[in-house]
């Protein structure tokens, strides 16, 4: 953090900063060795991303003692681009299981989405019958320590059995070694066996106990949690990105900010 201003509670504290500080990318020269040198700090850019998550601000609102929006934008943006903010998501979520004394990488995953809000100009939206909302979907795949997996948006109108089919093909190497999901019964029917055909992993349904009550259902509460901590993030708490891309890097941002501090 420069010392010139003073501190957002959204910074990166020193040990914080050092675990991600490697994979971010410095200002590459041009071919002759020169280029024009780098105005602002990675770190000040990274923390400035993360005033706009955690206030929920335009990125024309940013505060004047923090990088303006051209440049904080333009690094988001091309960091999205890039997955980077995934890749480093994925570092921190085996280092943060390591520390909790589990493997690396998990056998068993949880599935679940999450409808959200969207302004006038979002688009690839649409209209969630159940939810009786318009706007997007946020589906996971996360670990039963809560830890985010993979993440999909798209609009509303898509069911989640077939939202389901696009996580899950958009997963790639994330399901490497995962031998079960878990699910509500919005899930239930032919996606069970899809996904055993498809990915040779079994699809289980936790069925409620108990109707028109609230009851803590096994494995399902963990991706409930997890739910909470992204909503916690004012960016978060509707759809604010144009691009799907950019919301879904803004959703790996807040994990990647609960597990520095967690580590």
């Amino acid at each position: 953090m420069s010392s010139q201003r003073k501190q957002c509670p959204s910074d990166l504290l020193d040990k914080e900063w050092l675990l991600i500080k490697q994979y971010i990318p410095h200002a590459q020269s041009n071919k002759k060795g020169g280029g024009r040198p780098e105005l602002y700090a990675k770190r000040e850019v990274v923390n400035t991303i993360l005033y706009v998550l955690s206030s929920g601000c335009r990125w024309c609102d940013i505060p004047h003692d923090l990088p303006p929006r051209s440049i904080s934008w333009y690094y988001f943006n091309l960091w999205s681009k890039k997955k980077l903010l995934k890749k480093i998501a994925k570092i921190l979520r085996k280092q943060v299981r390591l520390k909790r004394e589990r493997t690396e990488d998990p056998s068993v995953i949880i599935i679940d989405s999450q409808t959200t809000k969207v302004l006038e100009y979002i688009d690839e939206s649409g209209y969630d019958a159940g939810k009786k909302t318009k706007g997007r979907k946020r589906h996971h795949l996360v670990d039963t320590e809560g830890l985010l997996i993979h993440t999909k948006v798209h609009s509303a109108g898509i069911q989640d059995r077939d939202g389901a089919k696009l996580l899950l093909m958009s997963a790639g190497t994330s399901l490497r070694g995962i031998t079960k999901i878990y699910a509500d019964g919005g899930y239930a029917g032919k996606l069970i066996e899809w996904t055993q055909k498809r990915f040779n992993i079994t699809l289980e349904i936790v069925k409620r106990t108990e109707l028109h009550k609230f009851v803590v259902l096994p494995k399902r509460w963990i991706i409930e949690r997890t739910n909470a901590w992204i909503s916690d993030a004012r960016r978060l708490t509707r759809e604010y990105e144009k691009k799907i891309t950019n919301q879904e890097s803004m959703i790996y941002l807040r994990m990647i900010q609960l597990m520095v501090r967690w580590l």
